[in-house]
């Protein structure tokens, strides 16, 4: 009764400050002195000219009014807010009456009674004004038009095979020389046919070594690295004089700080060697997280700063298969100004070439003021390797790679070999290259020229250093001799080349030459011939691309748990006895991660052995990660910390799960009960309050579980299947809905005993369809045998009903269907479900690891036998599954409030290892009027319209799916959620397809040798959330952005960051007591992500300093979604947030604004902790707690 009091007076007290908010609204509205200015009725002897001029007066007057409203609407938002804050804040520590038990209603369907809690969805009207758009002027050149209006034609274009003739006069460099950068460089791929070990041990220490001695002999000679990981490898493993000519040490002031700017003097400190973009990797860019592409961004900075003094001032990416505008806008945010893209569409290529738009500034299309842009150079023609960047024609570029000389282990492909420079041929070789860079600078629209010079690990010899520098030095001297050519050729580094332009146009570094176009949108799907396009590695070895988000999820659950639970320790004087080591797990998992976004790994683009190498890695880093999380949370979860004693022999906490190896799906820990209680510790990664289903795996099913208060809670119990028809013995699933705090750990009690009342069983039926199948019982569970039935079902919960077919489960017939009406609609949504087979083509052009070349649209999946069905009804989920041959579907309904509620839970468990050069897909088939417009996210980061274009072939029509897919029309809007990276595509009105798995047994063409014959059982988990616009919120046509719900936001971060359940080691009791951990005293605005808490480096590498790096994003989101009894808390401020009131427990003692990998500072450190971010902002702070 108390609860309830308590928030009657708070529901009266909101309701009261609402009305007395509108009430002084109205009254100084009325009271407004310029209401009567002018008096109320208009003199007809006054002429039209003071007509005009009195409306002019009282739509001022009235645009004033407005602007008041406005404002104290915003004023009455925030004071609810607060009251809200406050609200959640008593009914959460109030300890109220047992919560009321799950009921079973005369039309058989489960009840959960509501929580005796009130639930916020409070939006501030501003903030709905992002997702509208409309602000800013548009680029010029906006990719999703270009595509439309590009012809396609694919036209020979002479010795540019993909281009067309260039023509130029030699006086059109008689006002200005042409400024010639060549660029030598090398490309090491961190894995792709051998392993990151073996190719570093074979060729990539032999180049750095060559680096270091041949940059030394003339100090002419440059050099371009891109790739940290492989020379952090190298510099653990040279001595000190080959590091000191690389870098020197950085002076070293009072306090053990650096002092001045970290610049080395020798190759890097003298422009030598310049080290671009600065990751850990080139990473890809289509499947590619955007947590992990900052994440390796960070550790790849942060290294160059430690080790060798250097700040990234260029991006350079010339493998990635296609590229993303995320990318862009992170080197941005890590303070670069310009960057080069490489593999684009030949089409695009060509079309940029003939407009002068190969050079632009990247714009992000939410953009209005043009600070998210950075200057991009995109490389004209086929590859970047020698042949394909002199000029237009390979078959002389080809003549100056003097790796090819004759003699050597490779030649020219056009049969004309290179020849040495010598003083006889100098002349006619120098003007013979010069006419290729003068054709090639006709294509940009100053008159300085970039000129890469490498290839995949080129330069491993210290002979091919001596023949590309010797004779380019030769052909340089002699065209810089002559002033009648108007020339100067040099060797430069990639910001040499950005530098001279800029100086050129007469612009700082980074600011948008005169002339020069905005650019806005991306580069997929990239085809570099013909219809090769490739979009088969948006799918490609789809198991290690559902690994690589795990190991995600877990590397930031432990960043945050490591950072607090060591803060904490610190303020309580206990660091010395918590394992501050366990940083080097989370360095090495941090790499592990970093170096799997590699553009030949999480593609699925590697050798077999490749992969395997890859996989190991990945595995002993989320097992690392787990130690780091069971550590952190034994520490947090202790009611008294003295007690705190860590021993790594024996573990307080238990993992959630265990992997037998690398390509094996995860194995579910097996709670043992008996006559002493066994505790769960409960680990909530996301930074919102969560109500969330946890399914634990027991011993019996006669099990009570409590809360952490002693109070018995109410449980689904369910069997645990080994398959179809075969239920395992001595283990069941115990469910329950739990509430958990915001980053934050819950603690269970399970005992040996049945609570009648509390312990639910599920119900379960099977339909065998005729199969003579035996099946094994259980008395505990009601099972119920359907030979032959075929009449459909309903699965039901309080937002929706989904109808299943009885006789295929999803499918009717050869067309799966499933309809959801949502409860308060009249009206159903149908939903059909699919699964398709595409074949490979009979020509000598196929399918492989990269290429998707199908031999036509796909075709139905016919099984081999009916599908065994088992649906299964319980008070806090029901599911339907279906077991095929090739995959095992289940669709769970959850009957929660809130946001596990309000989707659909869809797991398909795949293996096609039988298959010989098919694909299997999934088609969703709606009747939303999507008119050929589909969404695909970019990243995680971004969402991006996509047209089905007829004039392309089908597999053009495809694009990388990492988060989120949608349709969408005036009405609903259907999103398909995904945890891993996949293909999709929407190839006809209402459908989104999406491709699971791939078996190809050729290789397509592309240099890897093989194809695609590793599958494993793979598990691809999806949720599926269909909304309602709310009416007068149409849709807006021709908006190049487009954005997602809060309600969809927070589906994909539920999805892709479950719940950790920890048991308790079975220990002698009585144990110590535990508690729950509430980290935030303060809720984080809904719209705001924290990425990361990302404890820094000390001075030794294998400790972690006072300083945490704290990563936040907010998001921008669509309000036109209906957000009316939703079921959850959620509030946005304007994207204001208090960070020194934030943490519970610890003071925010240093805080500093950065650029996003830390490497500059912003602002100086503040006493001020409000900070304040733009829609779609991704800001880092400096910061420490104590």
């Amino acid at each position: 009764m108390k609860l309830k009091k308590q928030v009657t007076v708070c529901g009266a007290a909101i309701f009261c400050v609402a009305v007395f908010s509108l009430y002084l609204m109205l009254d100084r509205v009325q009271h407004d002195p310029t209401r009567h200015q002018n008096g109320g009725n208009f003199p007809r002897e006054l002429g039209v000219t003071a007509f005009w001029f009195f409306w002019q007066s009282q739509i001022s007057v009235l645009q004033n009014r407005i602007e008041q409203l406005e404002q104290l609407l915003e004023e009455n938002h925030e004071i609810i807010s607060h009251i809200k804050d406050s609200v959640l804040e008593l009914t959460a520590n109030v300890e109220g009456p047992p919560a009321l038990l799950p009921y079973y209603t005369a039309n058989s369907s489960w009840v959960v009674p509501p929580e005796p809690r009130p639930s916020f969805f409070s939006i501030s009207p501003q903030d709905c004004q992002f997702a509208l758009g409309g602000r800013g002027q548009k680029p010029e050149l906006q990719m999703l038009t270009v595509s439309e209006e590009l012809p396609f034609d694919n036209v020979d274009g002479g010795v540019w095979k993909q281009g067309f003739d260039i023509s130029y006069s030699p006086h059109d460099w008689d006002t200005e020389d042409l400024q010639v950068f060549v660029v030598p460089h090398s490309h090491n791929d961190p894995g792709w046919i051998k392993t990151f070990d073996k190719y570093y041990t074979e060729q990539t220490q032999h180049i750095l070594n060559s680096m270091v001695s041949k940059l030394q002999e003339d100090p002419r000679r440059r050099f371009l690295w891109a790739e940290v990981s492989f020379f952090a490898k190298w510099w653990d493993n040279i001595n000190a004089q080959k590091k000191a000519a690389v870098r020197r040490p950085v002076p070293v002031g009072e306090h053990g700080r650096a002092v001045g700017p970290r610049m080395g003097v020798r190759l890097v400190g003298n422009g030598q060697l310049e080290i671009a973009t600065g990751g850990w990797v080139m990473p890809d860019e289509a499947n590619s997280h955007y947590f992990a592409l900052i994440d390796q961004l960070i550790e790849g900075h942060q290294w160059l700063e430690k080790n060798l003094g250097a700040t990234p001032r260029s991006g350079w990416a010339v493998d990635p298969f296609g590229h993303s505008p995320t990318m862009p806008y992170l080197l941005r945010r890590a303070n670069l100004t310009s960057m080069l893209i490489q593999r684009v569409h030949y089409a695009i290529k060509k079309h940029f070439a003939a407009t002068h738009s190969l050079e632009f500034m990247w714009r992000q299309t939410w953009d209005s003021d043009s600070s998210t842009d950075i200057f991009c150079h995109m490389m004209p023609f086929y590859s970047y390797d020698v042949p394909h960047t002199c000029g237009p024609d390979p078959k002389i570029c080809c003549q100056f790679d003097f790796k090819r000389l004759p003699g050597g282990r490779i030649n020219c492909p056009w049969k004309v070999p290179p020849r040495a420079i010598t003083e006889e041929n100098v002349a006619e070789r120098a003007g013979l290259l010069l006419d290729q860079y003068r054709k090639k600078s006709r294509l940009f629209r100053s008159n300085v020229l970039l000129v890469p010079l490498g290839d995949d690990f080129r330069y491993d010899k210290p002979h091919e250093w001596d023949a590309q520098f010797f004779n380019y030095q030769r052909l340089f001297d002699f065209l810089n001799s002559k002033p009648d050519l108007h020339v100067q050729a040099q060797f430069g580094t990639l910001s040499d080349y950005f530098d001279a332009l800029y100086k050129r146009t007469g612009v700082e570094p980074g600011a948008r030459p005169p002339g020069f176009p905005v650019l806005s949108g991306d580069f997929f799907s990239y085809a570099d011939r013909e219809d090769h396009y490739w979009t088969g590695y948006y799918t490609s070895r789809p198991f290690y691309k559902s690994l690589d988000r795990v190991l995600e999820a877990h590397l930031r659950g432990a960043e945050i748990l490591y950072s607090l639970a060591v803060a904490h320790a610190r303020r309580s004087g206990l660091a010395s006895q918590y394992p501050l080591s366990n940083f080097a797990l989370l360095t090495e998992a941090r790499r592990t991660l970093g170096l799997f976004q590699h553009h030949d790994a999480i593609t699925g683009t590697a050798k077999e052995a490749v992969v395997v190498d890859y996989g190991v890695r990945l595995l002993r880093s989320l097992v690392n990660l787990k130690q780091v999380v069971i550590n952190a949370a034994h520490y947090l979860v202790l009611g008294d910390k003295e007690t705190y004693h860590f021993d790594p022999e024996a573990p307080f906490l238990q993992m959630d799960d265990t992997r037998l190896n690398h390509d094996a799906l995860p194995e579910r820990t097996v709670i043992q009960l008996d006559s002493s209680p066994r505790y769960v510790v409960l680990f909530n990664p996301l930074e919102q309050e969560r109500l969330s289903v946890v399914s634990l795996l027991v011993s019996s099913p006669r099990v009570r579980v409590l809360s952490e208060e002693g109070q018995p809670l109410a449980v689904q119990i369910s069997a645990h299947w080994n398959s179809a028809t075969d239920m395992a013995p001595d283990v069941y699933q115990v469910s329950l809905p739990v509430r958990l705090p915001a980053l934050g750990l819950g603690v269970l009690q399970l005992q040996l005993g049945l609570d009648g009342p509390r312990t639910l069983p599920s119900s379960v039926r099977i339909y065998l369809h005729g199969r003579q199948l035996s099946i094994s019982r259980h008395e505990a569970f009601p099972l119920r045998i359907i030979d032959s039935g075929t009449s459909d079902f309903t699965l039901s919960n309080r937002y929706m009903q989904v109808w299943f077919s009885g006789l295929t489960g999803l499918l009717k017939g050869c067309v799966s269907w499933q309809s959801i009406r949502r409860v308060d609609e009249e009206q159903e949504q149908r939903v059909d479900m699919e699964f398709l087979i595409y074949g490979t083509r009979t020509s000598k052009d196929k399918s492989g690891a990269y290429l998707f070349l199908p031999d036509g649209e796909a075709k139905p999946y016919v099984p081999k036998d009916p599908p065994v069905l088992r649906v299964t009804e319980g008070p806090f989920f029901s599911e339907v599954v279906a077991y095929y041959e090739h995959v095992h579907q289940v669709v769970r309904l959850y009957n929660l409030p809130g946001v596990e509620g309000l989707s659909l839970d869809v797991s398909l468990l795949v293996d096609i290892r039988d298959y010989v050069n098919k694909e299997l897909a999934l088609r969703i088939q709606t009747y939303i009027h999507s008119q050929g417009t589909f969404f695909t996210d970019l990243n995680g980061f971004q969402v991006q319209p996509r047209r089905y274009l007829k004039k392309l072939p089908l597999q053009a029509n495809f694009y990388p799916m990492p988060v989120m897919a949608y349709l969408q029309d005036a009405q609903n809007r259907l999103t398909l959620h995904t945890a891993q990276a996949l293909g999709v595509s929407s190839l006809h009105d209402g459908q989104l397809e999406v491709i699971l798995d791939r078996r190809l047994m050729q290789d397509d063409n592309r240099g890897l040798g093989q194809g695609l014959k590793d599958n494993k059982r793979t598990c691809n988990h999806f949720r599926l959330l269909l909304e309602r616009r709310t009416a007068g919120r149409e849709v807006q046509d021709g908006l190049s952005t487009s954005y997602p719900s809060l309600l969809s936001h927070l589906t994909s971060m539920y999805l892709n960051t479950p719940v950790l359940a920890l048991p308790v080691a079975k220990r002698q009791l009585p144990g110590p007591a535990l508690r729950s951990f509430h980290p935030l005293a303060s809720s984080v605005p809904c719209d705001f992500h924290l990425l990361n808490l990302r404890t820094l480096q000390a001075e030794d590498d294998s400790l972690p300093s006072a300083e945490t790096a704290l990563i936040l994003h907010r998001k921008g989101f669509d309000c036109g979604l209906e957000a009316k009894n939703l079921g959850f808390n959620c509030t946005t401020s304007q994207g204001k947030v208090a960070l020194g009131s934030l943490f519970h427990g610890l003071d925010v003692v240093f805080l500093q604004p950065t650029s996003l990998t830390l490497l500059y500072p912003l602002a100086s450190p503040s006493n001020g902790t409000d900070i304040y971010l733009e829609p779609m902002e991704i800001a880092t702070f400096r910061l420490r707690l104590g």
